[in-house]
């Protein structure tokens, strides 16, 4: 298995979807479950060995900082794009210098899930596989998930590598907020904002994006409507 030491989590975004829960907090400190969203993440990252994870803040950037400044474990180190929103891509490339050229995980402030045989971090880890992979995206089925899929983002070839969704077709597989990756392909990228698409579109064309299926239930919370969907799911459970 792979031991992956570093994380980011992806807390930069306005979280405009999320309104009105976000006119006076940043998205990642949202309340799920009766705790913010992002302390679900560092619980997951830190229950799979991750020991350090930086953490991007833009919008009330401050908030966030201070209720970080409160947890200890894993270390945290933040990544400042107060002056200018660089989307998933750029935050990274931004965020090198504190990553370094190991692979790294990258995960969303909204992913949560349950799990189920094994945890999701751990098979990921046992899946990632440098000679091969740029990049392992966790994937949930479209039919399973909570809350809004749209039209699904990939199929899946069976040997895992993934494609992208033919414009106006509907594709089985949605990405799931998190990957593993290697952090020296954003490099690659242009200075300032950009997706992280980019990586992946390049990663496709030489096969070597890859995602692993969950065994787990994905709850997709990027609304309130979806929000409260998903905690009555969980309370029913």
């Amino acid at each position: 298995m792979t031991r992956v030491k570093r994380a980011m989590i992806m807390g930069a975004g306005h979280g405009t979807r999320m309104a009105p829960l976000t006119d006076d907090k940043p998205k990642p400190l949202v309340r799920f479950m009766g705790k913010p969203l992002i302390e679900h993440a560092l619980a997951r990252l830190g229950a799979a060995g991750v020991e350090e994870v930086v953490v991007n803040v833009h919008a009330h950037a401050d908030l966030l900082e201070a209720h970080l400044k409160r947890l200890s474990t894993p270390k945290i180190v933040i990544s400042d794009e107060r002056d200018e929103l660089l989307d998933t891509g750029g935050g990274v490339k931004k965020a090198r210098p504190l990553l370094g050229d190991d692979p790294i995980i990258t995960f969303n402030s909204d992913s949560v899930w349950i799990e189920g045989r094994r945890p999701t971090l751990t098979r990921m880890m046992d899946a990632w596989d440098p000679e091969h992979m740029d990049a392992l995206l966790m994937i949930a089925s479209a039919t399973s998930t909570i809350g809004e899929v749209r039209r699904g983002d990939f199929t899946m070839e069976p040997d895992g590598r993934l494609v992208r969704r033919e414009e106006q077709s509907v594709a089985p597989f949605m990405f799931a907020g998190v990957q593993i990756v290697n952090p020296t392909l954003f490099d690659e990228g242009p200075d300032g904002a950009f997706s992280t698409n980019l990586i992946w579109d390049k990663a496709i064309e030489r096969g070597r994006l890859f995602g692993l299926r969950m065994e787990a239930t994905w709850m997709h919370v990027g609304t309130p409507d979806d929000l409260a969907d998903a905690e009555r799911f969980l309370r029913d459970l």
